[in-house]
């Protein structure tokens, strides 16, 4: 486990634009554990192998952070699956409110269990469809998130109705980004050199 922790600490530095604390690093190991402990009897994710997981899913989540505000005060992550971006950005930005929303019954267990072990407070999980979601969440966000397997294009509007005013909706997009009717792709360094990340971006009026 030391080597990806180790290359976790040093892919997350540039991103978080400092080091990761001995806590953070404790909680990401054991938010590993679990992905791969839970991997055995739910398909969770891709590969259990501890580097493309810190790589793949942890450093690509925390890649979030070069578009969120900060301060920022509540998160929404909208399919939330294995709690990716949510639970990294919570992992390292401790005092922020996040709600990880997901419809799957068994990926909203993990992510209870994810909660409890980590000891992560102020998060919550709502076992959901984004368009089930109640009427009283509307406007609520000051940033929704999302990592994209579906269309990016119809998600953005789905989540631009949870935001305040001046709120962001950031997703994660394919390679070659199709045009959107709501919103704009905003490209930032990759994880490797030479390389860049696709992230559609909306900012509420």
């Amino acid at each position: 486990m030391t080597r990806p922790l180790d290359a976790l600490a040093q892919g997350a530095t540039p991103i978080v634009g400092r080091p990761l604390t001995a806590l953070e690093l404790a909680n990401f190991g054991k938010y590993m554990n679990l992905l791969v402990k839970w991997q055995r009897s739910h398909r969770l994710v891709g590969s259990t192998d501890p580097m493309w997981i810190v790589e793949q899913l942890f450093l690509d989540s925390l890649l979030f952070l070069q578009l969120l505000p900060s301060p920022l005060r509540r998160l929404l992550d909208l399919g939330s699956g294995a709690g990716l971006p949510g639970l990294p950005i919570k992992i390292v930005w401790t005092d922020l409110e996040v709600t990880l929303v997901e419809s799957r019954r068994r990926r909203v267990s993990f992510l209870a269990s994810a909660v409890r072990e980590l000891g992560l407070d102020r998060t919550w999980v709502i076992e959901s469809r984004g368009e089930d979601l109640p009427t009283e969440l509307e406007g609520r966000f000051d940033a929704v998130v999302l990592r994209c397997a579906g269309s990016v294009e119809d998600l953005i509007p789905l989540a631009a109705r949870l935001i305040a005013s001046g709120g962001l909706v950031i997703a994660s997009g394919p390679p070659r980004p199709k045009p959107l009717a709501l919103g704009r792709w905003v490209e930032i360094p990759g994880l490797k050199p030479g390389k860049t990340r696709q992230f559609a971006v909306y900012q509420r009026p």
